[in-house]
């Protein structure tokens, strides 16, 4: 049977060879030709491409393109990228764009590579009708520009202002100091970034701008005149090579020790792998608002194509921006495959002497409906969901890591319309979260320490608020100056001495005064109240606290704080007492409770003094038991009114009719008829 099978299997294979020869040659012409009718529509690409993002981000491109090709093999449309270097120069970037729009007649470009190589390229986009689609010129300044052109995918830097608010209100921090590089970049974040901390009534002391090209002293100069401030909380927006600098020399200075706390943006925060051990060592204890990418299947089926291929290059996120960008454009070059891919060409171009590269540029047909097609593209992108609102991706999440030990730790996150999260699974749940799940996890913060830092401190060369203080004599209990005569110590005591110290220790932040007399060296009063109020109008003193009364002329020198007595305006007038008059008035004095407790002490003194001087005088003995009585009680009654000339004759009856005095003294005293 063995041998009656094989011998019919090369009989049909011999037979059937020809015919499925001819079929595969058949597909594989069917393929090619497919293949040479597929549109080729060249796209421009401008990046920085001697940088590791801009590398990475070019390597993420060609792949975007070919797993989507790969995928949807049947398209009529296919991309050719025309990759141009723009050398790390605004110049660069501009003669780039111009060469693919003028020589290669792109229909749209990518890039460029960073936001100061933006404005002319989204100038000449509008002009041209050409998209210009970055994800790496994140200022909210590119918007001013106005370009429908202009797609953004990726989040602008505004996005992150309100999480960097909230971390600051988490903490109650009421002061911070900004510190960013001076340009585009920069720049663009600082309107968003007070606006949402005018919302949290938290004040901008210093506004610190270093130049990409600023020197180390430069830099440590500029470190120095931040660490004679009081604030210690600084926000930096900034990339990693200048933000690497700035952090190096902090380190170098002593300001990332204890009492200090520095948060950075997603300039640096999403850019952590592109930074060397010895940078990340240097950041010890910094927080950072990092872009967060939800785990989908398309983030780690890419993950793992990046690993394999490119080995130790670790994905960041702009090449997922980049990624998703590039499929975004070949989506939506295939949906407007129908439509004329040319450039209409102006024929009025300028051969004189004052002809420029801008002389003769198109416009592309293609531009208003490639335009279109991009805003509605809509797909699951490995950076989440890819879909435009006014021409530019919308976050809303964003991670809060903290660099412990070289590593970046996640320590919480920021949602949009939920705010600050320890847990996304907080968020998910739906159930309202409790005040705990909004704080952050522990925060190792600079210093190695746990301790939260106050956001203030006192400078060593902080100057002090010098407060008059009136001298005065006679009533001193709003205000009273004492000075000890051998160690010259100044004490201000007063109720306007507490109010003001209660004030100020409810500040936010230290402010460092001392109390200074308003006298003269032997003493007295320098002068009146308004002499002390003109003082501090022509600044010999920063203020004043005492019982001093607002008057119109006084308040057109000084500012008065409120008062701390009942405002409002007071009539006295005269009131009738029309409360009833009778014969037993002479008893509202006192409270029935005090009669009766007189009239007891009365009945116990009498009786007290009959016993004593029952011992002790014989003729009082020998006096009948009514007289005896009465003349008990006449005695202890009469003494609210005379003294008695007849001496006791006994001790106990003389000591207790001196305590009984003081008791009369203290009744006759408290009546008030």
């Amino acid at each position: 049977y063995e041998i009656l099978a094989m011998s019919l299997f090369h009989h049909f294979v011999s037979r059937s060879l020809p015919l499925w020869l001819f079929i595969f040659l058949i597909f594989i012409v069917l393929v090619g030709k497919s293949q040479k009718e597929a549109l080729q529509v060249k796209v421009g690409v401008v990046l920085n491409t001697n940088l590791t993002l801009g590398d990475l981000s070019l390597r993420a491109i060609n792949m975007s393109l070919s797993e989507f090709y790969n995928t949807h093999n049947g398209f009529k449309t296919r991309i050719v990228l025309n990759v141009r270097d723009a050398k790390l120069t605004v110049v660069g970037a501009a003669a780039s764009a111009l060469y693919l729009i003028k020589k290669k007649e792109v229909v749209a470009i990518i890039g460029p590579g960073n936001s100061m190589q933006a404005p002319f390229l989204i100038n000449l986009g509008n002009q041209t009708q050409v998209p210009i689609i970055s994800f790496s010129a994140t200022s909210p300044s590119l918007d001013s520009l106005r370009s429908p052109y202009f797609i953004r995918a990726t989040n602008d830097d505004s996005s992150q202002a309100h999480a960097i608010s909230a971390i600051i209100e988490s903490f109650r921090w009421r002061e911070v100091a900004t510190i960013y590089v001076d340009n585009e970049f920069g720049e663009g974040i600082l309107p968003y970034v007070v606006d949402a901390f005018q919302e949290i009534n938290v004040r901008i002391r210093y506004r610190s701008a270093i130049s990409l090209h600023s020197s180390d002293d430069q830099i440590k100069k500029e470190l120095y005149k931040l660490m004679t401030m009081p604030t210690r909380v600084f926000i930096v927006h900034m990339l990693p090579d200048l933000g690497s600098r700035l952090f190096s020399m902090a380190k170098e200075i002593g300001m990332m020790s204890k009492g200090y706390a520095w948060i950075v943006t997603n300039g640096i925060a999403d850019q952590m792998s592109l930074m060397g051990e010895s940078s990340l060592e240097d950041m010890h204890g910094v927080l950072g608002v990092k872009t967060y990418f939800s785990r989908s299947k398309e983030l780690t089926y890419l993950e793992a194509r990046w690993r394999k291929i490119f080995g130790g290059k670790e994905l960041n996120n702009f090449a997922c921006w980049a990624y998703d960008a590039a499929t975004a454009l070949a989506m939506s070059i295939e949906e407007i495959s129908n439509v004329n891919m040319s450039f209409n060409k102006t024929n009025n171009v300028s051969r004189n002497e004052f002809g420029t590269d801008l002389d003769g540029l198109g416009v592309a047909l293609s531009g208003p409906k490639l335009l279109q097609a991009l805003s509605t593209v809509s797909f699951k992108g490995v950076a989440g969901r890819f879909q435009l609102k006014n021409g530019k991706l919308e976050p809303t999440t964003f991670k809060i890591i903290n660099i412990e030990e070289r590593v970046e730790r996640t320590v919480g996150f920021w949602i949009s319309k939920v705010g600050l999260v320890n847990s996304l699974r907080a968020n998910q749940t739906g159930i309202k979260m409790s005040r705990s799940s909004r704080r952050l996890r522990p925060i190792v913060w600079p210093g190695d320490t746990t301790l939260v830092p106050k956001g203030w401190e006192i400078p060593t060369n902080a100057k002090k608020l010098r407060i008059a203080v009136p001298k005065k004599d006679g009533f001193t209990n709003f205000v009273e100056v004492t000075k000890d005569a051998n160690a010259k110590a100044l004490t201000v005591t007063g109720f306007c001495i507490d109010v003001f110290d209660a004030v100020m220790r409810q500040m936010p932040y230290a402010v460092p005064y001392e109390y200074v007399s308003f006298e003269t060296p032997d003493g007295k009063a320098d002068g009146s109240y308004d002499e002390m109020v003109y003082k501090v109008f022509l600044g010999e003193f920063d203020g004043a606290v005492g019982d001093t009364t607002i008057l119109a002329n006084r308040s057109s020198y000084v500012d008065f704080a409120l008062p701390y007595s009942e405002t409002g305006i007071v009539f006295v007038v005269p009131v009738k007492d029309e409360r009833e008059k009778g014969k037993w008035v002479f008893l509202r004095p006192l409270t029935k409770e005090l009669w009766f407790l007189s009239a007891g002490a009365f009945l116990y003194i009498g009786f007290m003094i009959w016993i004593f001087e029952h011992q002790a005088d014989r003729e009082f003995r020998e006096l009948e038991l009514r007289d005896r009585i009465s003349n008990v009680f006449y005695f202890s009654f009469s003494t609210l009114f005379f003294a008695h000339r007849k001496p006791s004759e006994s001790v106990f009856t003389r000591a207790l009719v001196v305590v009984w005095c003081f008791v009369v003294l203290i009744l006759t005293q408290s009546y008030t008829a």
